[in-house]
Parts: structure tokens; C-alpha cells; sequence
């Protein structure tokens, strides 16, 4: 019997001798194999960092002062409310310099005071909606795909849902979706009135929750694709996840076109790159943190699950900026190295409208 590569087995007494002589010089034969798996059998795009960071959207100034970002002007349907906030003029002091001003942590982090978080989202609501007693729902998200139903007792839960997606078609309400790097979705059905808000991080990407939440919606609401909206929101992008193999094997069993979402992404540090000899390292090849890393789009991952879902490319609308590249204007957990606050994506119907489809 011969192997795939055409060379004959070793046999068992060849082995064996081969121990022996390792033996003798104090060694041991790795009883591991390689694992194909784990192999790369082409190489990706090569590019920089530099070469793939994006300008950051410019944030709106609402009269209470808080910069945030409406889903303008891609959508344009006056019963909405919809936008992403940004980490900018709020109450927390906990994530800020000394002598900075107040920023907008939305999240219940154990580094910030509750009280202020709550003010936060308050100034938030009233940004949004021009009211700061509109009910906001959370949710505690565990990076899955369950997707709840929400409804206005939703919002005076003492524990909200697991999930990480939530949909509506009641008014007078703001679903919300708290991100600090992964990749927050709002969808809207203008025909049916009905909303949803998605938190996609790899794991629910790999999943698949935006493109079976858009699923939900049409069997809850009736939606059809061709009715839908869609507005992805800041998040870490491809120019600073650097992600591990198992990533790549997730996406890969997954999506067909799965490498076309990752590229390798080489370090242009001027330092290093005049003076590479100054970061040898005694490792092994392949073991050492010096050369390309592996980076996945999630924007891209996630804009092709709508498309996936039915919904046109016209209708899907990409606001922007890297939390990581810009931490002026986001949180990111991983730029922080986790001493990161919360961002909010929020959307719901303005209570001035009735629960009726669209004529």
C-alpha cells in the first residue's frame, strides 16, 4: 500500500529502529501528525493595514449634544428611528483622560457607574427619538444566533433576553444592540413596518443570525426581501482583526466563499521595516509573531448574508469606520485590550404611528 504522495509506509520495525537511534542521542520522534486542516493551500491577498483603513463617517450633533450616527440619507421612511451611536459627550468619566470630557458609555461595565450609564442612554433615546423616556430594549447577548420577538413589556424586564438579535412591529420603542468591535445590523421592512437589530461578532456571523433573522422576519411579520432595508454599522474592520486558523476553518465550513472574506495582512511599521534584523526571534518558522496575519472582513461576511437573505445591494447601506483605527470615536474592546465602554445601535417605530402595513 502506498500514501497519497506515492512513497510506501514506513513499517513498524523501521520505526522502531528510528526510535532507537533518537533514543541514543536523547531524543524523541513526534508521534503527531500534520493535520491537513490546519493548512493553507493557497496564499490570500497580501496587503497593509494602510491600505485597507477607511475614513470614519462624520457623526451628527443632536441639540442635547451628543454626536451620533442616523442611517441617512439611505433610508428614507419618516415612521423610523434609527442610528448608531458613537462614544462621544456623555456622563462617563471611566474610560476618558483626566480633564477630558464626559463620554457616552452605554453599556453596564464594571468600570463606570451605573447612574451615569443610565443618564447615557437617556441622552441617547432623546438624540434619537427627541425623547429621553422612550423605552430602550437590551438585550444580553452571548454571541449566538437566537433571535428574539420583542414587545413594549419588553422594556421593564428586571433581566432582558439571550439573544443577540431582536425584532418588532410594535411602536413607541428602541430595540438596541450594544457593540464594543463586532458588527451591529439594522433592518427595516417599509411595506410592514416591522424592525430588527442583529450583533454579529465572528461566531454569530459563522451562524448565520443576520440572514436567518431576516427568516424570522418573514414569518413573524411577512416580510419580503425586496421590501427590506438594511444599515451595517461601525465595527472592527478588516484592516485590524487579526483572527487565528480555527476562524478561518469556522467560515470554511460554513460559506462556500468563505476565503474571500480573509486576506493576509503584513505590518508596515517604518521601525521594523528598516530594521527588520532588530526583531528576529530565536522560534521556529511558522511559530513566530513576525510576518503576515490572518484578517477577516466582517462588514463583508455579514453584507453578503443580506444579499443571501434577498435583499438588493441598493437597499443594504455601509456607514463605516473601524472602532480599532478610530477610538477617538468608538469604543473597541480589543484596541483597549477589554477596558472598553458600550456603543448602541438602535431602531424602532415612532410611536406617533400606528401598527398597520404601509399602503
Amino acid at each position: 500500500m502506498r500514501s497519497s504522495s506515492g512513497k510506501k509506509p514506513a513499517s513498524a520495525s523501521a520505526l522502531k529502529a528510528v526510535d532507537t537511534h533518537f533514543s541514543m542521542a536523547g531524543l524523541a520522534r513526534s508521534s503527531h501528525s500534520i493535520s491537513s486542516a490546519t493548512a493553507r493551500p493557497f496564499r490570500f491577498d497580501r496587503t497593509t493595514p494602510e491600505e485597507l483603513t477607511c475614513l470614519a463617517p462624520t457623526p451628527t450633533h443632536a441639540a442635547n449634544g451628543v454626536e451620533w450616527l442616523p442611517v441617512v440619507p439611505g433610508w428614507d421612511l419618516s415612521w423610523l428611528w434609527a442610528g448608531f451611536s458613537t462614544r462621544k459627550c456623555g456622563l462617563s468619566r471611566a474610560y476618558c483622560a483626566e480633564g477630558a470630557p464626559g463620554e457616552l458609555n452605554l453599556g453596564f461595565t464594571a468600570a463606570d457607574s451605573r447612574d451615569a450609564v443610565i443618564a447615557n442612554r437617556r441622552l441617547l433615546a432623546e438624540a434619537v427619538t427627541g425623547d429621553p423616556s422612550t423605552p430602550l430594549v437590551t438585550l444580553r447577548q452571548i454571541h449566538s444566533n437566537r433571535v428574539v420577538h420583542t414587545v413594549a413589556a419588553d422594556a421593564s424586564r428586571a433581566h432582558p433576553h439571550k439573544a443577540d438579535g431582536q425584532m418588532t412591529d410594535d411602536h413607541g420603542l428602541l430595540l438596541a444592540i450594544q457593540t464594543a468591535d463586532c458588527i451591529p445590523v439594522l433592518v427595516a421592512d417599509g411595506k410592514h413596518r416591522a424592525v430588527a437589530a442583529f450583533h454579529a461578532g465572528w461566531r454569530g456571523t459563522v451562524q448565520r443570525i443576520v440572514e436567518s433573522g431576516i427568516g424570522r422576519m418573514r414569518l413573524a411579520f411577512g416580510s419580503r426581501p425586496q421590501d427590506l432595508v438594511a444599515a451595517i454599522g461601525p465595527g472592527i474592520g478588516l484592516c485590524c482583526y487579526a483572527v487565528g486558523d480555527e476562524v478561518l476553518s469556522a467560515f470554511e465550513s460554513q460559506f462556500s466563499y468563505a476565503r474571500e472574506l480573509f486576506r493576509e495582512v503584513h505590518d508596515s511599521h517604518p521601525v521594523r521595516t528598516r530594521y527588520p534584523m532588530l526583531f528576529l526571534t530565536q522560534r521556529a518558522p511558522g511559530h513566530s509573531n513576525l510576518g503576515p496575519s490572518l484578517h477577516v472582513d466582517l462588514v463583508e461576511a455579514n453584507r453578503r448574508q443580506l444579499l443571501a437573505a434577498g435583499l438588493k445591494p441598493s437597499s443594504i447601506q455601509i456607514i463605516g469606520g473601524c472602532t480599532q483605527c478610530h477610538r477617538d470615536l468608538f469604543f473597541s474592546h480589543r484596541g483597549s485590550h477589554g477596558h472598553a465602554g458600550r456603543m448602541m445601535s438602535v431602531i424602532g417605530i415612532r410611536k406617533t404611528q400606528k401598527n398597520r402595513p404601509h399602503s
